[in-house]
């Protein structure tokens, strides 16, 4: 017997994981899991857990894991129609009944699952024939290499107008079924069937299982109006309802990978190359609300990663009003806002990894979405504008249904509304929370409001805040630390350049600067900072100058600036650099744990990614912790 999707669907509704296992195993709750003795082996110290949000049991101690309908075949020995009969009388949901026309659709989904594949088989094929060269030109300048290419199996759909309908001719695919699966374009005013993707590089799409159900075509002549061109809606394809690299992303965030939704192929391509395979896009729509549905099945509150530019924010705005009447408790939405003119792409083939960190460590809540659209370019001085406000966020907190959530998104308006309004002492200065500074960003020299009106004024660090910036250099700060400090004492070049050459940048941008200062000094022995900084500007890095200045806000990063005693600056850079190569140590094992995790999600491994971001996190902020750090430069020694 087959079962629709959703009558499972339905099952898994009405039975949470912790019901069906909990008759077998004495579960306890631990947090946001239940935890328990193995069903499958003896222990004495659970290792078997529970998760009702992911709809998932996991049994570290046998390496076993899967669903309530794993659960029941793996523990009474039964098939899976058996589990599910079981589980449906558990339910008390009748099972559904079997027709002759459900046996022919289930049949007919079979034959067209086999025409997709031999589809994706030749645009595969193509793409590594001569006829594919100028294809794998373009992923080759999109930074895509083989191995990736052959992991997401990239294709190549040639120009000719029946190349793709012949050879499935050629195989005994009837005509009928390829436009069926929206390969071959047919109509009443086109005599002969033709290719749908012609002169495209291909994206297979899959469904859940992994099978390919569908393609999208990227044009590579630029002349053609569809730049992008997705599969029609079949019987095996509902855009509405897949997410690109939904199946292979749904076992990496299983396995601890945070859940990153971004816009496009090329971008999941290269999140996934960069160390983040739980990425997943929409299908050349907006974020619908199944594809929402789908992401919190997966995670709690997924990471929204979209273009830095306006229609990016645009995508964020639908989306934060797509997500605001289905928020529960614990499931939401995180917004990470890229560069301006940057997509994950460009931010991952600048900088790596740890760019991508950096601006998903800025993501902001679903609430700071709202209240920066509401409030970004709009001014308030006068009541009316103000009760205006008031009454668009009264009005946006009341399509939420769920009546806590409702509560507590209008007790956070209500606190941000009075937080921006409220008066100040003349000449104090007013510092507003982080959740609050966004929603004011790039009001002022915009004629928003007089530098003399009494209702928030902005925090003096708010101008070169990375909020403003819009992360637009996305330099680690360690990096720009170190070049900041070189800039400001490069007579440090007379006897650390060696271990200034060595250092590992992963920012490119960074690693550019690193060069032109070691050619500087090289030039010019002796070079004193504004020499140094003319010959940088000179070799046209004014723009990254500028921007590794601004990144250094920290009050610990005194010794970095012009002025302090070389004693110190000796003593600092030191531990600088030495923290620097740890960290980059560190990532190294990191990711190397990441990977054992992914092929084997066992708590060893689990507690050594746990131990790994420990040492990460401890490292954060350990500058200036020297023993009697900073009495050359007459500063108050302070012992660690």
């Amino acid at each position: 017997m087959r079962f629709t999707p959703q009558f499972l669907d339905e099952l898994r509704a009405r039975l949470p994981v912790s019901e069906v296992v909990g008759r077998r195993v004495k579960l306890k709750k631990a947090g946001r899991e239940w935890k328990g003795l193995s069903p499958f082996n003896q222990e004495k110290t659970p290792s078997f857990f529970v998760n009702d949000q992911k709809s998932m049991w996991f049994d570290f101690s046998s390496g076993k894991n899967g669903n309530i309908f794993d659960f029941v075949m793996a523990t009474e020995g039964v098939s899976f129609p058996e589990a599910v009969e079981r589980l449906a009388g558990m339910a008390g949901v009748p099972l559904p009944k079997v027709s002759v026309e459900d046996t022919r659709r289930e049949q007919r989904r079979k034959t067209l699952h086999d025409v997709i594949e031999l589809a994706a088989k030749f645009f595969e094929a193509t793409l590594a024939a001569r006829a594919g060269a100028k294809a794998r030109g373009y992923l080759a300048d999109r930074g895509i290499a083989p191995a990736t290419q052959v992991q997401f199996r990239l294709g190549y759909a040639p120009p000719e107008r029946f190349a793709l309908k012949e050879h499935l001719g050629g195989h005994g695919v009837p005509v009928e079924d390829m436009i069926e699966a929206g390969l071959v374009i047919a109509g009443d005013e086109i005599p002969v069937p033709y290719d749908r993707f012609r002169d495209r590089v291909m994206f297979p799409i899959t469904d859940w299982r992994g099978r390919v159900i569908a393609f999208g075509g990227r044009a590579l002549d630029p002349d053609v109006p569809a730049k992008y061109l997705n599969s029609p809606e079949t019987p095996l394809f509902h855009k509405g309802a897949n997410l690109y690299n939904g199946a292979a992303a749904r076992k990496a965030c299983h396995d601890g990978a945070p859940l990153i939704v971004v816009e496009g192929y090329i971008d999941v391509i290269a999140m996934v190359t960069a160390g983040f395979p739980a990425t997943v896009a929409p299908l050349g729509t907006a974020l619908t609300e199944e594809q929402l549905a789908l992401l919190w099945k997966m995670a709690d509150e997924p990471v929204l990663c979209f273009d830095g530019d306006s229609a990016g924010r645009r995508a964020a705005y639908r989306a934060a009003d797509l997500a605001m009447p289905k928020l529960q408790p614990g499931k939401s939405l995180v917004f990470a806002l890229l560069p301006e003119g940057q997509d994950p792409d460009d931010l991952a083939r600048a900088g790596g990894r740890a760019a991508i960190d950096e601006v998903l460590a800025s993501a902001r809540p679903l609430a700071d979405m709202i209240w920066m659209r509401e409030t970004e370019s709009a001014a308030f001085a006068t009541p009316e504008r103000r009760a205006a406000l008031e009454a668009r966020l009264n009005e946006i907190v009341g399509t939420v249904v769920h009546e806590a959530v409702r509560k507590y998104y209008r007790q956070d308006f209500e606190a941000r509304v009075r937080a921006l309004f409220s008066p100040v002492a003349a000449g104090a200065p007013y510092e507003r929370g982080r959740g609050y500074e966004r929603g004011y960003a790039g009001k002022r020299g915009r004629g928003a409001r007089s530098a003399r009106e009494p209702f928030a004024p902005l925090s003096p660090r708010l101008p070169v805040s990375s909020l403003v910036r819009g992360f637009k250099s996305a330099l680690p700060p360690r990096e720009a630390l170190i070049l900041f400090a070189i800039i400001h004492h490069p007579w440090l070049l007379e006897t650390h350049a060696e271990e200034f050459a060595e250092l590992e940048f992963i920012h490119a941008e960074a690693d550019l600067m690193r060069r032109a200062i070691l050619e500087a000094g090289a030039d010019a022995a002796g070079v004193d900072s504004a020499a140094l900084q003319a010959a940088l500007v000179r070799r046209g890095l004014e723009s990254p100058l500028a921007r590794v200045k601004s990144a250094i806000t920290h009050a610990s990063d005194w010794p970095a600036y012009a002025g302090a005693a070389e004693d110190d600056v000796v003593q600092w850079w030191t531990h600088v650099v030495t923290l620097h190569r740890k960290k980059r140590t560190l990532n190294r094992e990191l990711k190397d744990a990441e990977r054992a995790l992914g092929q084997e999600p066992s708590e060893a491994n689990w507690a050594w990614i746990r131990d790994v971001q420990g040492r990460l996190q401890a490292l954060e902020g350990t500058e200036a912790l020297i023993e009697g750090f900073g009495l050359s430069s007459g500063r108050p020694v302070r012992s660690v």
